[in-house]
């Protein structure tokens, strides 16, 4: 069962191919994958943190304490917004 999980993951035909896994490949994507997932980390919380530091309001008091709904959707959506630049960057 892992060596199917594994030939998927790395871009091996299932059909009726047996000749293995090529490992080079398979860890070069892994390790790629961990670096653009690295770099989405440290630019979303760079984004959360430029929002709090240009706010002239406590972020966390406002969604935590007050339910403002609004400043909440607000962040989500330029968390969105840097999904989507991050997702294309990756993409090609």
């Amino acid at each position: 069962m892992l060596s199917v999980v594994c030939q998927a993951a790395s871009g091996v035909a299932l059909l009726g191919q047996t000749d293995g896994i090529n490992w080079a490949l398979f860890s070069r994507n892994v390790l790629a994958s961990l670096v653009f997932t690295a770099i989405g980390l440290a630019f979303f919380g760079f984004a959360f943190w430029v929002i709090c530091k240009v706010c002239p309001f406590s972020v966390r008091k406002e969604i935590e304490e007050d339910q403002n709904t609004s400043l909440a959707i607000l962040i989500g959506s330029v968390i969105v917004g840097i999904a989507i630049i991050i997702a294309a960057a990756v993409h090609g």
